[in-house]
């Protein structure tokens, strides 16, 4: 499933009304943070030898 760019302005303009401007930059670092963590997860996980993720 992939987005168009009529759709991407559709949902920052029904974020802009939600929150308003000044919360915006806000929940993009929130957002850009969770999505570090979650790479980072998956990469530590990924490293652990394949006997510890059976345990």
């Amino acid at each position: 499933m992939r987005l168009g760019t009529t759709e991407l302005v559709i949902i920052l303009l029904i974020a802009l009304v939600l929150f308003g401007p000044s919360q915006i930059p806000k929940l993009t670092r929130m957002f850009g943070k969770s999505v570090q963590n979650f790479r980072d997860g998956i990469a530590e996980e990924q490293e652990k030898p394949s006997d510890e993720k059976e345990r």
